[in-house]
């Protein structure tokens, strides 16, 4: 059950994060690599914050925010 929660917030976040970056998403597949991705570079960051996410909510935004700045690297190197 816990591989299904990790893409369902994978999906959101990354469809959130394209949305907010880009003006839209990247289809079922890319929004969940990049939410994924966006998650561990978020809870990274917010590891070094001393931010701990322990609820659903909290993990979705560790994602979100992960995801949004995985987003902003990939528009740097692409320029």
């Amino acid at each position: 059950m816990g591989i299904i929660i990790w893409l369902l917030i994978g999906a959101v976040a990354g469809w959130l994060a394209g949305n907010i970056m880009k003006g839209g998403g990247f289809g079922l597949v890319g929004n969940i690599i990049v939410g994924i991705v966006g998650a561990i570079i978020g809870g990274f960051v917010f590891g070094l914050l001393g931010f701990s996410t322990t609820s659903m909510l909290g993990s979705l935004i560790t994602a979100v925010v992960g995801a949004v700045i995985l987003l902003y690297l990939v528009s740097v190197v692409k320029k």
